[in-house]
């Protein structure tokens, strides 16, 4: 029976070699798992990635990244079984924020073309393809690992058998205050923003255009890649001025009237409802912000920077009345770590526009104003900071990082549960390493008989 197995697997493995060279494409495969290839030039863009991101790879990368990718296919395989399904949103919003990373840091779109030897449209095609992966990666170990929970004596036996020169070191860490405002967008800008809209809808309604091409062409939203379809979700997951219209649609063939929200102008599509889910797809259009707008923005903080300076309000009288931040606004403006549901931030966990104020500030001061991207949005907006509290990086002890050190044990118990399950999984799956990727010090032992 395994040979038999073995002669299936291997004529899948020349099988797929054939359909590469075929269609003519100068693609090598060097890894196959299961049924599924990895190739070279997939090895080749993840070292390009990771080179870019300053990830340190420990050892030599082309035998650390495809084992990397190998364990990753064995986590989707079993995602197919247990139909783990990943929200459209979540891919969407998460790509946009990692190409506005890229625009920022090489300075233009044109650059991030350049850099990564790709138009944009192939480069978010296959950063969706990347995202999506890796929170599919992520639910099939969270469901591995749900159970794990930590007691206090849990956590102090685990802090007690840490020898003292090996106790984990505590990065800094800090408590910002934010205050933002977001520039009054022109109605000129809003006026032609609507005027577009209202076009597509003309051009569906007559069946003069499909609407999943023109969102494909024209929205400025993630989900432009699948035609603006964005999953089933239900109210709960969508902004509720969305959720509002989209759950009130009846016929697939009509174009909703157009919806404001928070991310910008919209019009929806109905797709299908199921129970109390359903499935759309959008244009959505972002009024652009100008200079001018900015700068009076820029003005008005200033202004309530010198205000606060001179005391004639605080900074959370001020966050609770002007800030726009949703976030922040309710809690004295103090920026809430999504990471780890506290006040602190790592400074690498902050957004970058903050944490360059933040590094250069004493506790207690205010910066100045400043532009940066609303990741919720992906508008432009101004803001201010005050550094709260920073805490410098030191040795960990049990009674001031208690949630560090319990996040740190659990972290461990999940790690084994995780590297276990790898270790059984790898072991009955087939896997084929082409000669000359074999010579690695591997984790796990890939090349078994």
């Amino acid at each position: 029976m395994k040979a038999k197995l073995f002669l299936i697997l291997s004529f899948a493995f020349i099988s797929l070699t054939q359909a590469v060279a075929q269609n003519n494409v100068a693609e090598e495969v060097v890894w196959v798992v299961g049924d599924e290839p990895i190739f070279k030039s997939d090895v080749e863009e993840q070292y390009m990635q990771a080179q870019y991101e300053h990830v340190h790879i420990l050892g030599n990368p082309y035998c650390i990244i495809p084992e990397q990718m190998a364990i990753n296919k064995l986590f989707l395989h079993q995602a197919k079984i247990d139909t783990v399904e990943v929200s459209n949103s979540v891919v969407m919003q998460s790509v946009d924020a990692r190409i506005n990373y890229f625009i920022a840091n090489l300075g233009s779109k044109e650059k991030v073309e350049e850099y990564f030897r790709k138009p944009m449209p192939e480069l978010r095609e296959q950063l969706v393809n990347t995202v999506r992966e890796q929170y599919t990666i992520q639910q099939v170990q969270n469901n591995l690992t749900k159970d794990i929970k930590a007691t206090p004596a849990d956590v102090r036996k685990y802090f007690n058998s840490l020898p003292q020169d090996s106790l984990p070191y505590i990065p800094r860490q800090v408590q910002v205050q934010i205050i933002t405002i977001n520039p009054v967008i022109p109605q000129q800008e809003i006026d032609e923003v609507k005027a577009r809209l209202r076009d597509y809808t003309q051009k569906v309604n007559s069946g003069e255009s499909d609407f999943s091409t023109l969102a494909i062409l024209y929205s400025e939203d993630g989900s432009s890649t699948y035609g603006g379809e964005i999953g089933f979700k239900g109210r709960s997951e969508l902004l509720p001025e969305y959720a509002n219209v989209a759950f009130n649609l009846n016929d697939p063939k009509k174009v909703s009237k157009i919806v404001e929200t928070e991310a910008g102008f919209h019009i929806i599509q109905l797709i299908e409802k199921r129970g109390d889910r359903i499935n759309t797809r959008h244009i959505l259009l972002r009024p652009k912000v100008n200079e001018k707008d900015l700068t009076d923005a820029m003005v008005k903080l200033d202004s309530l920077r010198t205000d606060v300076n001179n005391k004639k309000y605080t900074f959370e009288e001020a966050a609770m009345y002007i800030s726009q931040d949703k976030d922040s606004r309710n809690n004295n403006g103090m920026m809430l770590n999504e990471k780890n549901h506290s006040n602190l931030f790592e400074m690498a966990d902050l957004p970058p526009e903050v944490a360059k104020q933040v590094d250069v500030m004493q506790v207690g001061e205010m910066s100045v104003p400043f532009v940066m991207m609303n990741a919720a949005t992906n508008r432009k907006q101004v803001a201010i900071v005050k550094l709260v509290k920073r805490i410098e990086g030191h040795k960990a002890d049990l009674a001031e990082d208690y949630q560090t050190l319990k996040g740190m044990y659990e972290a461990k118990l999940k790690n084994d549960i995780i590297e276990k399950w790898v270790d059984e999984k790898q072991k009955k799956t087939y896997v084929y390493i082409e000669e000359g990727w074999r010579n690695c010090d591997f984790k796990y032992n890939w090349l078994k008989k």
